[in-house]
């Protein structure tokens, strides 16, 4: 093609969803309750992470800046795409699909590591508990919180720069209901090698150590808790960990779902599928694990319910 025949593209078209115009509405809704959910769900969980005196400890810490990364990543894409349920032109301008694919980079490569986190520190507290305190210090883990964000945030970068690096100048519908890069890369009119294997080295990467962390870290956990004498402790033991355990296996499932599908019965659509269960419906689903499972945060939502001010009086 002629270089000077070639006219950027400066907008986007999502797809969204569903294309069916009688669904808008009912999806609008659905979807609408699934985000209000998520809003409120992980702002208590914030909230009382936060205040009760009694959740204070490096467990919840991590939990509440895991409500902190699912309450951004809904944000990042629900609203945009609650707004294209009721509107007839479902654009995004170039620049806004950009920021868009970058924070939801961030966000979702933060959740990745934080899940690995948070293994990782249940492990020191049921493997070593007498180093507890020690190996988990309030610093060690300010720090690990931090270097997941700037990790994120680095890799965002690195990505979505490497994605809009191609030149976008044929089609601009994307089959998608937000800016991700495999649909944004399926529309390119230039080669796509580079961002292609950017992207994949990323992800396999990410994965694979956070995997390994997660997996090493539950192994010893297992083998610990068997190892003990009384099924109290047994019980205890797997007790602080069942709601973590929960919710990394709902959420590397529908990862590895998605990645490990053979070529042959990939597609756009199966990955829109997946998108709208770690995007939307496992940022819900979170807190709910957490609460059910988990007397601590339990007992600090009833005394909330009971006497609100309680709870802010003990933090002064």
């Amino acid at each position: 093609m002629d270089p000077e025949n070639i006219t950027q593209v400066i907008e986007f078209v999502l797809i969204g969803v569903s294309e069916v115009a009688e669904l808008q509405i009912p999806l609008f809704l659905v979807f609408l309750v699934i985000y209000g959910l998520t809003v409120l769900e992980n702002l208590g969980i914030i909230t009382l992470t936060r205040v009760d005196s009694q959740l204070q400890t490096p467990m919840y810490f991590f939990l509440r800046h895991l409500a902190v990364i699912n309450l951004g990543n809904s944000t990042v894409i629900a609203p945009k795409m609650l707004v294209n349920f009721l509107v007839s032109k479902k654009t995004t301008s170039y620049y806004e699909c950009a920021t868009q694919l970058g924070a939801f980079l961030v966000f979702i490569v933060a959740e990745i590591f934080m899940l690995a986190v948070m293994a990782y520190d249940r492990y020191v507290a049921i493997c070593n508990p007498l180093l507890y305190t020690a190996v988990v210090s309030q610093r060690i883990s300010l720090l690990l919180v931090s270097l997941t964000y700037l990790y994120g945030f680095c890799t965002a970068i690195m990505v979505s720069s490497c994605v809009f690096s191609v030149s976008y100048c044929a089609s601009n519908v994307i089959n998608h209901f937000y800016c991700d890069n495999v649909p944004l890369l399926a529309l390119s009119c230039s080669d796509t090698y580079i961002p292609e294997t950017v992207v994949f080295i990323s992800a396999a990467t990410n994965l694979f150590f956070s995997m390994t962390v997660v997996l090493i870290s539950y192994f010893n956990i297992v083998w610990s808790i068997l190892r003990m004498r009384s099924s109290e402790g047994r019980k205890k033991a797997f007790s602080t960990c069942a709601s973590h355990m929960m919710a990394v296996t709902v959420f590397y499932g529908t990862l590895l779902f998605m990645y490990l599908q053979p070529r042959t019965s990939h597609s756009l659509d199966t990955d829109k599928m997946a998108s709208v269960f770690y995007t939307l419906v496992i940022p819900m689903l979170n807190p709910m694990i957490y609460s059910l499972r988990n007397k601590d945060v339990k007992a600090a939502l009833r005394r909330f319910m009971t006497n609100p001010c309680w709870l802010f009086n003990t933090t002064n």
